[in-house]
């Protein structure tokens, strides 16, 4: 070699070694990128979440305290007011029974959780049509609110939470409006789907009997990733209830929060989203759910989908609080078990009872919470006695019982003609009065009774004579409406 090209080498060799070194980087870069397909950052697309807390009532304050704690998680990883809708029929904050006024928390020791929450869709505005409307982007569609809506493009990444009562098949909504009903929403998710208007969806759901919205419903193949608080056959739980420990301070009557609802927030609040993967938190939340997997106090939290998805980070749904930048992922769950639950359909009884034992001897207070309880109570035995006869009428009184407490395999759809499902509960309201949101437990029943073929002529006819038969008390709280 000349004396030419080896000063040629010595110049050159640095830059040669940076090359390769650059190559070599860039096929690991490419690597990771594969085998964690959402890295650690955001570079494309806008964030957009929708909060949902389907009921009204002092006795329900979990679900809106819910609702707003997740706002404050959104807030806090980054997300903008504008790209955060939120449905919630804001009757809690202000609400006489608050101790608190103008304060809403979701932890026996957590912070104001109210402040700043949008109030896009409060009171009758909270709707099964505004939020598909929301959902889909369509303003046109909308009755009332702020008109905001999920204006989201290709790119973008979209977080959905819904919190309230359930029950197979449907989840609430508030005071006096038609419910929502599996089939629909399955089929306005696929909607938003073909519009191309989004990359991936994140759906969360608290509800009992919550997995029941997408068993055998949600497709693997639109880029969505739902997980729910239970399966398809049981109920979800609430937690800081009077009495519990951790409970709340003896001025509330009232549970906090719910179960799995606090189990996913909380974990969010406590973990850097940027290193926590969907499936890392799902594994979290249904550990402590079920009680570490005993189910005592708890239920099973499922997913359904596209379970690929999972494996993407939290940071690209909600962001993540930088307060957390410097967390490293710890696999174990450190967050605290529950020692006590209370089950989601028994957790107005809880408020009410409470509610009755505090207020003074002979006061016209204890009188009318006296009064509320007993009359829930009643609402309760018309109608389980009411299903239970109308299903000995069709069915034969050793078979009805039977038929109606039937669960289809995992995996299947819960009812063959979901018009038939909605027709039968219009008719058992039009002749029983309201189901309520105890009630939606008996959603299976009339699945049941759909499946079998019966019709709507002969539900009418058992109907007025099981209910007939039934005394009929009234019920006071503010969940009336159910039908669709």
């Amino acid at each position: 070699m000349n004396r030419f090209a080896s000063l040629l080498l010595v110049l050159f060799f640095p830059f040669l070694l940076l090359v390769d070194c650059r190559r070599n980087l860039s096929k690991d870069v490419l690597k990771m990128q594969s085998e964690f397909p959402s890295g650690g950052n955001d570079t494309v697309g806008t964030r957009w979440a929708v909060l949902i807390a389907g009921s009204a009532g002092y006795e329900n304050y979990r679900h809106q305290a819910d609702v707003c704690h997740a706002y404050q998680i959104m807030k806090n990883g980054g997300l903008k007011d504008e790209n955060i809708v939120v449905f919630m029929y804001d009757d809690i904050a202000y609400n006489e029974e608050n101790p608190r006024p103008g304060v809403i928390i979701n932890h026996p020791q957590g912070e104001n959780v109210y402040p700043g929450v949008p109030k896009d869709y409060v009171g009758d505005d909270v709707t099964v049509n505004n939020f598909f409307a929301a959902l889909l982007g369509n303003k046109s569609a909308l009755t009332g609110g702020s008109g905001k809506v999920v204006d989201s493009g290709p790119d973008d990444h979209i977080f959905v939470y819904y919190t309230d009562h359930g029950g197979p098949g449907i989840l609430g909504m508030p005071i006096d409006q038609p419910n929502l009903y599996a089939d629909d929403l399955v089929t306005v998710l696929k909607k938003k789907h073909a519009s191309g208007s989004y990359k991936r969806l994140v759906f969360y759901i608290e509800a009992c009997e919550s997995g029941s919205i997408f068993e055998g419903l949600l497709p693997k193949d639109i880029n969505i990733y739902a997980t729910t608080a239970s399966n398809s056959a049981e109920s979800s739980w609430a937690i800081y209830c009077p009495g519990m420990f951790p409970g709340p301070t003896k001025e509330y009557d009232t549970c906090l929060g719910d179960l799995y609802s606090v189990a996913w927030m909380e974990d969010s609040d406590a973990n850097n989203l940027r290193n926590e993967s969907l499936k890392q938190q799902y594994h979290r939340v249904k550990k402590r759910t079920s009680d570490h997997g005993t189910y005592d106090l708890g239920s099973h939290v499922m997913q359904y989908g596209d379970v690929g998805l999972s494996k993407e980070h939290m940071f690209l749904y909600i962001g993540s609080n930088p307060a957390n930048d410097n967390i490293s992922f710890i696999d174990d769950n450190k967050l605290p078990s529950f020692s006590k639950a209370a089950n989601q359909r028994d957790a107005d009884l809880v408020y009410l009872w409470n509610k009755f034992r505090k207020s003074p001897e002979g006061s016209p207070k204890k009188h009318d919470a006296q009064k509320q309880l007993l009359d829930v109570i009643a609402h309760r035995l018309h109608v389980d006695n009411s299903m239970e006869l109308i299903g000995k009428l069709l069915f034969g009184a050793e078979k009805g019982p039977e038929l109606l407490r039937t669960v289809r395999p995992a995996g299947q759809v819960l009812v063959d003609n979901w018009e038939c499902l909605k027709t039968m509960v219009r008719t058992f309201e039009t002749h029983c009065g309201s189901l309520s949101q105890y009630g939606m437990k008996h959603m299976r029943s009339i699945a049941n009774i759909c499946n079998a073929g019966v019709g709507k002529e002969t539900m009418a006819e058992v109907s007025t004579q099981a209910c007939a038969e039934i005394p009929h008390a009234p019920y006071s709280s503010l969940r009336r409406g159910f039908s669709a």
